[in-house]
């Protein structure tokens, strides 16, 4: 990818959706690819209409944030880990999404708990015009693909008339691959993009956002021991590596329970906020946008 510290902000992000290759994804590039991507994952996914386990606690937090009168858009709701909750706590909901299968899927979720207030717009996020402002936008994990993300993040700022959240999940990377690096010299694929990008991002903006970090645990489960391999290899970019030497240091991290393989990990989510319209300390002029006073908060959880 070259000397990070030669890209601005936006260019580092950008670099960081390609793939170790230098090469843009092909769901990015090919609109079909896109769509054909969550056709199959809406097939595959276990306990499809339910939040995924991390994504509960991610949302308590939210919850605190909004209220019974907020006017909401989501942007890429993917299968609904946020969307089922919002749609019972808000008093109008807009989802916007580019995949047409998506959009489906929670129309009829939706129904099942016959919540039918819901707009949907197939739309990406930084194509759309949008003709009217929300109380709350709101978008977790789905700007991974969005090159021009300054300006996707603006025109949330410019269509948030309370408050702006969005947020991703992030480190660290599981301990066995930190362990391989630091210890023994191998090349890994550690992530490219992370919320301190957006954070960095908005205050080049000149918007200064409160930051919560969620500690969050994961449990990976594998039905055989050639799985659990497998799928912890697959950050190495090291060629030729000592399959032996790998195994050794994963094996401080497995245990084996009822014949299955046992991964559990800490890891965080940021959660990234601010009141585009808030008068408060510090008085701040973006182009082409109204005055607006923000005051910073930054929260860290241990």
């Amino acid at each position: 990818m070259g000397n990070n510290s030669m890209y601005s902000i936006e260019e580092k992000w950008q670099e960081g959706i390609k793939d170790w290759q230098g090469n843009l994804p092909e769901r990015m590039i090919n609109d079909q690819s896109e769509e054909n991507f969550w056709q199959e994952l809406l097939k595959k996914k276990d306990n499809i209409g339910k939040p995924d386990p991390y994504a509960i606690e991610i949302m308590k937090h939210v919850s605190s944030l909004i209220d019974d009168q907020d006017e909401l858009l989501e942007i890429g709701p993917g299968w609904g880990n946020y969307t089922f909750s919002l749609a019972e706590r808000v008093k109008k909901l807009t989802l916007v999404d580019s995949s047409s299968a998506i959009l489906d899927f929670l129309n009829g979720e939706l129904h099942k708990r016959n919540i039918t207030d819901v707009e949907f717009i197939r739309e990406k996020w930084e194509h759309i015009e949008l003709n009217k402002n929300y109380d709350v936008i709101f978008g977790f994990n789905c700007f991974y693909r969005m090159f021009g993300i300054k300006k996707a993040l603006l025109h949330i700022h410019k269509h948030a008339k309370r408050l702006a959240i969005i947020g991703m999940t992030t480190g660290p990377i599981q301990p066995h691959y930190l362990e391989l690096h630091d210890q023994y010299g191998i090349e890994v694929k550690f992530p490219r993009k992370d919320y301190i990008d957006l954070l960095n991002l908005l205050y080049e903006l000149g918007i200064y956002a409160d930051c919560k970090i969620i500690p969050l645990s994961r449990t990976q489960v594998y039905s055989s021991y050639e799985e659990c391999l497998e799928k912890n290899m697959s950050k190495i970019l090291t060629d030729n590596v000592d399959i032996s030497l790998v195994e050794d240091v994963l094996s401080k991290y497995i245990v084996c329970e009822n014949g299955k393989f046992i991964y559990r990990n800490e890891y965080n989510a940021a959660l990234i906020s601010w009141r585009p319209k808030y008068v408060g300390r510090g008085c701040l002029s973006l182009p082409g946008f109204c005055r607006i006073e923000i005051s910073l908060f930054v929260i860290l959880s241990a």
